[in-house]
């Protein structure tokens, strides 16, 4: 079976698809999304209502009203903590106000008798006491409150996982009417693709309208914010299943196989309606991680190497004339199209814009101050500012050029098969495979081959150790020049 064709720009999809694309935008407003708000309100609440148990018991002046204080916010942070990790800020358990009430207080009870005993151990049993009244005044009005808002998310469905389905006709029908019929189901379906006619795979499917085929899906899920593939076919159609996850790789999305069917015994009520076949590779809470994570690093870099940034910035203003920034088009997470900034290492008048001529050794159109700036990657360093707006992260892939091609003229696309797969990520600034010497010219398709290979394993492996690992190891990796010029 052949392979998906080229896939045709977002700006080419049919009319369907494009307006419910334009609807899907930005991304859904996930759990782990609501639990962060909600630890944000909790801990300086939960703190002032601990300082006051403490105080209220235990009248403290000068230092020890601090020292009350700072053992208050300990205490609430570790206690809203454990509440995060023991699932007490779930928005399904928050929208039910007595439950979301008892768990937080038998979650932070453990924590008041921990504060009791370090604030002053010989009057622990009236700091308990006041500090577990104080709690409770505190967590009742605002569970009520979280109840409020859960309930007004969920009711609105601004927390529902969205999904298309890869597949119509019956075993299409069975999946929407499996779903529907879960009462407790956060799937929302916005559309179907099929390559079949429309005797086949009908245009609609129980309000569910077909708005592509396989080639549009993939555009789709690049244009848009979705978080599920399902993908709706008979067992027999084994290979086609198979081409399809083949094809579905190059998508951050998560993949899955349907299981309302007879053919498969996970259709019971009681099971997982769905096979999960490819796990998505930016779920929102490695998203918040890694970004909250590069906008910190990102931060403080930029204001210890503003000098150097200083310094290079007069150094190309002398040399040679034109701006000291160099802008250029590159492929951001899911192929999307940012601008990413550099210094400017070349005449201007020589530019590049479009990567369609690769620098070599001793290029003519790089000025000298250009070479030291490329040789030691200073030239680089502007492009904290696109991970502080978000275009970029401080580790990922390396972002390559909208029109980039090799020595031999070849489109990256074209000299690696599934090259785009490798956007599942954000873009970085670093990444595994330039600290392991795989970055400069590519004269030859096994070096973007390895780069590629680099890249998916970290995608694959990604965590924020790593992360910290291929920073620290980065500095020295910028000690071998020979393929940076």
């Amino acid at each position: 079976m052949n392979q998906l064709s080229d896939i045709r720009p977002a700006g080419e999809l049919s009319e369907a698809a494009t307006m419910v694309a334009q609807g899907l935008r930005r991304s859904a407003l996930a759990p782990v999304w609501v639990a962060c708000i909600a630890i944000c309100l909790d801990v300086p609440i939960l703190s002032v209502a601990l300082w006051f148990a403490q105080y209220g018991a235990m009248p403290t002046e000068g230092f020890g009203a601090i020292h009350a204080m700072l053992l208050a916010i300990a205490v609430a942070l570790g206690g809203s903590v454990f509440l995060a990790v023991t699932g007490g800020y779930d928005p399904r358990i928050l929208r039910h106000p007595l439950p979301a009430i008892a768990r937080a207080l038998a979650s932070l009870t453990l924590p008041a008798a921990i504060l009791s005993l370090l604030a002053v151990s010989e009057a622990a049993p009236p700091v308990f006491a006041t500090a577990v009244l104080a709690l409770l005044t505190v967590i009742v009005p605002t569970r009520i409150g979280a109840a409020i808002g859960c309930r007004w998310l969920l009711d609105h469905h601004l927390l529902d996982r969205r999904a298309v389905i890869a597949g119509g006709g019956e075993h299409a029908v069975r999946l929407i009417r499996g779903l529907a019929a879960r009462e407790n189901s956060d799937i929302r379906l916005y559309g179907i693709f099929d390559d079949r006619d429309d005797i086949r795979s009908p245009l609609q499917i129980l309000g569910v309208p077909k708005i592509g085929g396989y080639d549009d899906l993939i555009a789709f899920a690049r244009a848009s914010e979705i978080d599920m593939v399902i993908v709706a076919l008979p067992l027999e159609a084994k290979a086609r299943i198979e081409w399809l996850l083949e094809a579905f790789r190059v998508l951050p999305v998560e993949i899955r196989l349907s299981a309302f069917s007879r053919d498969y015994i996970f259709a019971q009520p009681d099971r997982d309606p769905l096979i999960s076949a490819m796990r998505r590779s930016f779920a929102p809470e490695r998203r918040l991680t890694k970004r909250a994570f590069d906008v910190v690093v990102a931060s403080t870099a930029l204001v210890l190497l503003s000098p150097v940034m200083l310094v290079a910035a007069i150094a190309i203003r002398l040399e040679s004339r034109g701006p000291i920034l160099f802008r250029q088009r590159r492929h951001g997470y899911n192929d999307r199209i940012i601008e990413v900034l550099k210094f400017r290492s070349m005449y201007h008048e020589m530019a590049d814009p479009e990567a369609k001529k690769v620098v070599r050794r001793d290029d003519p159109r790089v000025t000298r101050v250009g070479r030291i700036l490329r040789r030691s990657s200073i030239d680089e360093l502007p492009q904290l500012l696109n991970v502080l707006r978000g275009d970029l992260s401080l580790v990922g892939p390396r972002p390559h050029a909208v029109d980039a091609m090799g020595s031999d003229q070849r489109r990256f696309s074209r000299m690696v098969e599934g090259y785009s797969a490798r956007h599942r990520l954000p873009p970085g600034i670093t990444g595994w495979a330039q600290i392991h010497g795989w970055r400069g010219e590519i004269d030859d398709p096994t070096k973007l081959a390895a780069r590629f290979e680099h890249d998916l394993y970290y995608i694959e492996n990604w965590s924020l150790w790593l992360d910290i690992q291929i920073l620290l190891r980065t500095p020295l990796s910028l000690l071998d020049t020979r393929s940076a010029y």
